[in-house]
């Protein structure tokens, strides 16, 4: 059994992770309110103390924007009355110190968000803190800011390009081209992506035939190809309503929820953002349908991490995949975390968050949270597993044993596969107890499944040979 420890940032510790949720509801409240000055040092404390939180930096921005009306200026003499934020940035810069960098450069986005120059700093910063979203979101402010750029598109582009989002770095290298005509990087690299998207389209379309692709996207296809035009007319329908009165958040979600279901989840996450904006981040509904969308995506990506390791395989490839596994895994125990502090007799949240830990290689914090979830009567087999290979990590093989055990008890007859997995690990656990007869009965009953099962006939053997020197 090998450990699923995620690599990289680790989690925050759960009291400042408790401290600021709670920073942030109020910020979100304040938000909401008009107050928004209040808001800005409320979030400004949440990006600082937890800078790779995606939804924590959204808000920070998003407060901001609607503060200056999005003007896409700032405030009257922000550069000037930004020098010292700028100079803080580029010593932070220069000494690497990156975290110091993301809270220098949100001193000088309270100034302006849409100051390019902290913008891409900050963008610098989340790339070496191995958080992508976090900076294709300070780089796509710094696009909206400038558009026509070509040092931001290049750098948008080239982000969008790592983690998969083909049609938006080849609009990013379009706008570099058009900028500079004789740029060979840009010619180059549209090329290139233009055939990576075809070959991964290909791939994930042998992917949703074979059955194993998004059930939205099946669920989506059906109705929407039947009633294609009534579809885009109800689309049409919303944004016009949306236009009209931007204040009413149902027809975001509405929307939203339409593109979801038709597997078009960057334009959901567009619509969610607005929606956020006009809600002013305190609408919960809103929030968890954007971390839903966005958790989604953040698999997407890993997708498509992993088919470029397994095509053009690599120590950069590599490394990629094995970030991007330890920021989904990061933004989802977030996530969770969240959600069971809002929700805290919701078990099936506390398994979740449970998985969550444990990735992180945080077995001690996994245990408590599995335990709290063993009234989970849809996950109850898997939260035993889940315990056992807590325990086990713990080097509290009892524990692991008995929870394995449990878990065979728990996981019904036609899940066969993960009853497989509990006996093997039941039966190995056993071995290393010196427990033969537990031993042999899991295995046992294993073979009886399927003998070809992992190694589970050399185990059976190793068992009679230790038996027989007794």
């Amino acid at each position: 059994m090998s450990s699923e420890n995620a690599t990289g940032r680790q989690p925050i510790p759960p009291a400042k992770r408790r401290r600021l949720q709670q920073l942030f509801e109020h910020g979100s409240r304040n938000t909401a309110q008009g107050n928004h000055d209040y808001a800005t040092e409320t979030f400004t404390q949440c990006v600082i103390g937890d800078p790779c939180n995606l939804i924590y930096l959204q808000n920070f921005l998003g407060n901001l924007q609607k503060k200056y009306n999005n003007n896409k200026k700032g405030g009257k003499l922000a550069a000037l009355k930004g020098t010292g934020a700028r100079s803080a940035i580029k010593k932070a810069t220069g000494k690497e110190d990156w975290d110091g960098v993301v809270k220098a450069s949100c001193e000088m986005l309270k100034l302006n968000p849409w100051d390019t120059t902290a913008l891409t700093a900050m963008a610098k910063a989340y790339e070496h803190l191995q958080s992508d979203e976090c900076q294709l979101l300070c780089l796509r402010t710094a696009l909206d800011a400038n558009t026509k750029d070509p040092d931001i598109n290049r750098l948008a582009a080239l982000a969008l390009a790592r983690m998969g989002q083909f049609d938006q770095a080849i609009a990013c290298w379009r706008r570099v081209e058009q900028a500079k005509p004789d740029d060979e990087e840009a010619r180059r690299m549209i090329g290139d992506l233009t055939v990576e998207k075809t070959i991964h389209k290909a791939g994930y379309e042998e992917k949703a035939a074979s059955g194993e692709g998004v059930a939205a996207s099946a669920a989506g296809s059906g109705k929407a190809a039947n009633s294609g035009q009534a579809t885009v007319s109800r689309d049409q329908e919303l944004q016009k309503a949306i236009a009209k009165n931007p204040e009413e958040i149902s027809n975001y979600i509405d929307l939203a929820d339409r593109y979801t279901k038709s597997d078009q989840l960057q334009e959901a996450e567009k619509v969610l953002l607005k929606a956020q904006e006009a809600s002013g981040g305190g609408d919960l509904t809103v929030r968890e349908m954007l971390e839903d969308v966005q958790m989604t995506l953040g698999h997407r990506q890993l997708e498509v991490a992993q088919r470029r390791a397994e095509q053009e395989p690599s120590d950069e490839a590599n490394n990629l995949v094995k970030r991007l596994k330890a920021e989904v895994n990061q933004r989802e125990l977030e996530v969770f975390a969240a959600r069971v502090q809002r929700n805290p007799s919701n078990v099936t949240l506390k398994y979740e968050m449970g998985v969550r830990l444990k990735r992180a290689g945080k077995f001690k914090e996994a245990i408590q949270a599995l335990q709290n979830a063993r009234g989970d009567v849809k996950h109850k087999g898997l939260v035993h597993m889940e315990l056992g290979d807590c325990f086990h990590y713990i080097e509290q093989d009892k524990l692991a044993l008995a929870s394995y055990q449990n878990a065979i008890s728990e996981i019904s007859d036609r899940d066969v596969e993960t009853r497989k997995k509990a006996l093997y690990r039941a039966g190995i656990m056993g071995m290393r107890l010196k427990e033969w007869d537990v031993a042999e009965g899991h295995l046992s009953e294993l073979a009886n499944l399927d003998f070809s099962y992992k190694d589970v006939s050399k185990w059976l053997d190793k068992l009679g040979q230790m038996r027989h020197k007794q």
